[in-house]
């Protein structure tokens, strides 16, 4: 780290996590060096952040029409460099593997907020950050809060309860579930999320999503860890320990202060732009369990995960293609299970897959979802 200025890359610089990160570094400018930017297909939004931070590595989908000092580099380069002492892994979908495991194996510590990293290849992952004993800085709220509840204690935990929303759906009939439209599915109640993260909490794909990525990053056993619906989402998450007593992690909705959290880790500082709850507005905190029937997208997540392989490959491949169908109006929303499960049901697995075969697994998957998809379709 060069001084006290922690030198930044963030991956997905454009979408919603990236925006909110350089949001963070706004607001504590002296702390943090930006010195590489890797984004997608928003060129007008990352000419802006170019012109604004001028980083000296750059990664672009497409090449803008604008002229930069920096230097383009792949997003695994990016991760890697020298110059770079933490990265930030906020790209969406299959896209963030190759370069966390690029920069864990680089030795760098990693902000994660890409789940795809971990449902998929948590075991990789994982190895590669004991290998290399580097860190891996939870960024969603839900894990921000299991690391913070663990920090100082000896003992592993009993068991981990995160904490859901419920997305706009929760009371909705499964023939309601049936006309729910791009538009109200991208209506989140609470958080300010980009659209397949937002769709995936509608479905709570996202929450099994978590399940899985708390086992690995957590090493708790799948039977370990409850989902809980808590609609004002103060609390983040909990941790039980073995006596009984259950350590909770509570904040405004607002996913800035987790990713401010792991880019300032192991330091707290004040920023402006977090804002602090105001509890005497707070007048009831409710709690209920989760139904995984209503939310089958949420049981499949969780199968996937059991059964473990190229599973949760072949899982987040298919979601990827469903949403996607969905999003363009061609997919009815009940039907982003189906296509889902159509995917698992013809899935070959392997076991303690290779990086290779969990890239052939998605690929698989993602055309065993098209041809799902194209039976489904509207």
């Amino acid at each position: 780290m060069a001084g006290d200025v922690k030198r930044i890359a963030i991956l997905g610089s454009t979408g919603s996590i990236g925006q909110q990160t350089l949001d963070v570094i706004r607001g504590l400018s002296h702390k943090f060096e930006v010195v590489g930017l890797a984004g997608g297909n928003n060129l007008r939004l990352l000419e802006q952040q170019v012109k604004e931070f001028h980083p000296r590595l750059i990664y672009f989908v497409a090449k803008p029409q604008i002229s930069y000092q920096g230097e383009f580099t792949s997003m695994e380069q990016m991760a890697s460099h020298t110059d770079v002492d933490l990265v930030v892994v906020a790209t969406s979908g299959k896209a963030g593997l190759s370069p966390t495991l690029a920069a864990l194996r680089a030795g760098k510590s990693i902000a994660l907020a890409n789940k795809e990293a971990l449902v998929m290849a948590g075991e990789m992952v994982i190895t590669a950050a004991n290998l290399h004993k580097t860190q891996i800085l939870p960024v969603d709220s839900e894990h921000s809060a299991i690391w913070q509840c663990l920090r100082g204690e000896n003992s592993k935990p009993q068991q981990i309860i995160l904490t859901a929303s419920g997305g706009p759906f929760y009371r909705y009939l499964p023939v309601q579930m049936r006309q729910v439209t791009p538009e109200q599915a991208l209506h989140h109640p609470t958080w300010r999320m980009g659209k397949k993260v937002t769709v995936d909490s509608a479905t709570l794909m996202n929450k099994g999503l978590e399940v899985i990525e708390a086992h690995w990053l957590f090493s708790v056993p799948f039977q370990n860890i409850r989902v809980l619906v808590h609609p004002q989402s103060i609390i983040h998450s909990m941790v039980e320990f073995v006596d009984g007593s259950i350590k909770a992690q509570l904040g405004f909705p607002d996913m800035r202060m987790p990713i401010q959290h792991a880019l300032c880790y192991p330091e707290r500082f004040p920023s402006e732009m977090l804002p602090h709850i105001d509890w005497s507005s707070i007048h009831n905190l409710e709690f209920e369990p989760l139904d995984p029937d209503r939310f089958p997208c949420f049981r499949l997540a969780l199968q996937a995960g059991e059964l473990g392989g190229t599973y949760p490959a072949a899982l987040c491949a298919a979601d990827e293609v469903a949403v996607d169908f969905f999003l363009q109006g061609r997919l009815s929303f009940a039907s982003i299970a189906e296509v889902i499960d159509s995917v698992l049901q013809q899935h070959d697995d392997v076991i303690h897959p290779s990086l290779e075969e969990i890239l052939v697994a998605d690929e698989r998957a993602r055309e065993a979802a098209l041809a799902a998809a194209g039976r489904e379709i509207l």
